[in-house]
């Protein structure tokens, strides 16, 4: 009797950006848990090799690159292989008052969360690196579609990731290659380390998750799904992993 695994991604290579903590660096561990060959980027070197040496298997890649600098997307994509799965995971918070805003943070944060993903995409597709039936993946962010005050350039960026996913997902259709974005929750990650709020103001709004707090692995168990065949026929969705906390 054959063992059969719908959500196996063994002998597959996947891309990750974003992977040198947070998020993004339990997307790169958990696939390759599930047997994909991975290729993993972030701007920091000391924490991108820390995800590196948590991966399952042999013959994985690092790259480090900041999404902010235009000539590191080129050293990104020029030397990668063809793709069977990109998830687009780097990103950015800074948390200002419109009136408040500088140029500066603009460039910055678009730059960033969704600048660079299409920079990155529309090269590795002129190179036709990705592969027919692979996976495209953005993370998105419920901030796309549920507001805070001093969240708009956040907000802003991860509508377009969505909006712009869509449009690529109709426009990769006859390749057979799926677009999907997963918006997560409130997930205690590294992003929000930088002191803007404070344990008490995390552990408060946690209260308010109908599942409580979220993990890193919860968006990662939801990439691994959509990048194996048991998402096929998944194209253009959006996925919403947050504890219930858009039903209130």
């Amino acid at each position: 009797m054959t063992s059969h695994n719908p959500f196996s991604l063994k002998g597959r290579t996947v891309f990750v950006t974003g992977a040198s903590s947070g998020i993004g660096k339990s997307i790169a561990i958990e696939c390759s848990k599930m047997g994909a060959n991975m290729i993993v980027s972030g701007r920091n070197r000391k924490r991108l090799a820390e995800t590196y040496d948590h991966l399952d298997g042999a013959g994985h890649r690092q790259i480090i690159a900041d999404m902010t600098n235009k000539d590191d997307i080129d050293n990104i994509t020029n030397p990668l292989p063809r793709l069977d799965g990109v998830v687009l995971c780097a990103g950015i918070v800074k948390t200002l008052p419109v009136k408040h805003i500088k140029d500066d943070a603009i460039e910055e944060v678009f730059q960033t969360n969704i600048t660079s993903s299409i920079q990155i995409i529309k090269r590795l597709l002129k190179a036709k690196k990705i592969n027919k039936g692979a996976s495209v993946i953005f993370i998105s962010s419920i901030a796309a579609t549920h507001p805070k005050p001093g969240n708009a350039l956040y907000s802003a960026t991860k509508g377009a990731v969505n909006a712009f996913g869509k449009v690529l997902a109709l426009e990769l259709a006859p390749l057979k290659i799926r677009v999907n974005m997963i918006q997560p929750g409130f997930i205690k990650t590294n992003l929000l380390s930088s002191g803007i709020i404070s344990e008490e103001q995390i552990d408060e709004h946690y209260k308010r998750y109908p599942l409580g707090p979220g993990k890193p692995e919860d968006v990662s168990h939801a990439c691994v799904y959509l990048l194996s065949d048991a998402a096929e026929w998944i194209t253009g969705s959006i996925f919403t992993i947050d504890g219930g906390i858009t039903l209130k």
